[in-house]
């Protein structure tokens, strides 16, 4: 949780319990009550091979929508985030970057601009 909160800047939200099962919720400081992301830990060998599968493909396990994709990879470059992909003009009007999140995924931040 800690990369999600102290370097992407998300807040906790919640933090669950249900009998042996456990997890946590990360919002945006601006949104609290928008949308939320669930962080549990990954202890389904199915889940693991495929999260393993996924991520030696360089396929992002999510991606968020950002205003200012080049900001922000300075921004993360303080806390030493290791990018997949720099940022990189895919499409006009399209720029994005891909990050490790040290727990076996990768973000991908995206943002898209109006003509």
């Amino acid at each position: 949780m800690k990369f999600y909160t102290e370097t992407l800047g998300l807040v906790k939200k919640s933090d669950i319990t249900a009998g042996e099962y456990s997890w946590l919720t990360v919002a945006s400081p601006d949104d609290k009550n928008g949308t939320e992301l669930i962080l549990e830990l990954n202890d389904n060998p199915a889940a693991k091979t495929y999260q393993k599968a996924i991520f030696d493909q360089d396929i992002p396990a999510i991606n968020f929508g950002i205003s200012d994709v080049r900001a922000e990879h300075e921004r993360l470059k303080k806390f030493h985030v290791k990018f997949t992909i720099e940022p990189t003009e895919v499409l006009e009007h399209v720029t994005l970057a891909v990050i490790d999140d040290t727990c076996g995924n990768l973000i991908q931040i995206q943002q898209t601009t109006q003509k």
